[in-house]
């Protein structure tokens, strides 16, 4: 036993996701626009600055899908809560999207719209009440997949998304999780330990967390392996997807990969510091690799570009 006292998280008042208000239903999801649409959309548009950025981040994701180049989402927990899930689910089924990585918030969100067809509180009244992410029904489920992921040695994000299409959650087929396990591509979890509501809960098996989201990262390295001529887009994440990609792409140079022709983009409403660095400006000095800052409302324009994507496809 350590010196320290700690909080006894078995007596913790927990409550059922059918009595815990939220600000997110599945039915304000995007509809993917149509691309013929967003073709003429993008052409309106004038050539300078983020309109030029985007047309051609655009053209370069859609080269690299046509050299079966990787096509990397890197995501937080608000992208998902603004329901553009269905736009990056089309890029999927279209074979674009190569590799999902996410943090845990996002992962939470994802299980709960696939699970319970909504998600998102509101913090500061529930963080009052002392009630903020004690839902039994999100953490019993995503703890108890863990340790089962765990002991058949899986990563985080295969478990999770192979449980929701196991058990056949009435909305997963907006969920990111199950579609990439339904699709056979790797999604990733990648974990901080006291970052996420599942974390308090009383029945979180810290070592199963933590093996299972290590194990994911070593699947995103072997992902990033391929990172010559591949597409990183890094959506909503200001800290922890930058520095896990960051390493992984380490590790990958290591081990011999190639950065020539990367192209990786920051998505953001606001641009950070360290989705600049780690993201956009130090894996892309090697010859014809460029990085992109693209500033907006997640809901408006990343329907843009998945749908410009598709258009590009023809």
């Amino acid at each position: 036993m350590g010196r320290y006292p700690e909080a006894d998280l078995s007596r913790l008042k927990r409550l059922s996701a059918a009595d815990r208000p939220t600000k997110v239903s599945v039915t304000e999801f995007a509809r993917p626009l149509e691309p013929a649409a967003a073709a003429a959309l993008l052409r309106s548009l004038p050539d300078q600055l983020a309109a030029g950025a985007l047309r051609e981040v655009i053209a370069r994701t859609v080269a690299a899908h046509k050299a079966a180049r990787p096509i990397v989402l890197m995501l937080g927990g608000h992208v998902i809560k603004v329901g553009v899930s269905p736009c990056f689910i089309e890029l999927i089924e279209r074979g674009v999207i190569t590799h999902v990585a996410m943090n845990g918030a996002a992962a939470i969100h994802d299980v709960e719209i696939a699970r319970l067809g909504r998600t998102s509180e509101d913090v500061e009244t529930h963080l009052q009440a002392g009630s903020f992410g004690m839902v039994d029904e999100t953490g019993s489920f995503m703890n108890e997949v863990a340790r089962v992921a765990a002991r058949a040695q899986l990563g985080l994000g295969e478990a999770w998304g192979r449980a929701l299409e196991d058990e056949r959650a009435p909305h997963r087929d907006v969920s990111l999780l199950a579609r990439a396990w339904r699709r056979g591509l790797p999604a990733t979890v990648h974990v901080a330990l006291g970052t996420d509501t599942i974390h308090y809960d009383p029945g979180c098996d810290g070592a199963a967390l933590g093996e299972t989201s290590l194990r994911d990262f070593r699947v995103f390295a072997g992902t990033l392996a391929e990172a010559r001529g591949a597409v990183v887009l890094n959506v909503g994440s200001a800290v922890l997807m930058p520095e896990v990609f960051l390493k992984a792409l380490t590790v990958a140079r290591n081990l011999g990969a190639s950065l020539a022709g990367l192209t990786t983009v920051n998505f953001d409403q606001i641009q950070h510091y360290r989705p600049r660095v780690n993201v956009v400006e130090r894996p892309t000095r090697a010859e014809g690799a460029r990085g992109f800052s693209l500033t907006g409302h997640h809901e408006i324009l990343l329907p843009l570009y998945c749908s410009g994507v598709l258009a590009g496809l023809g």
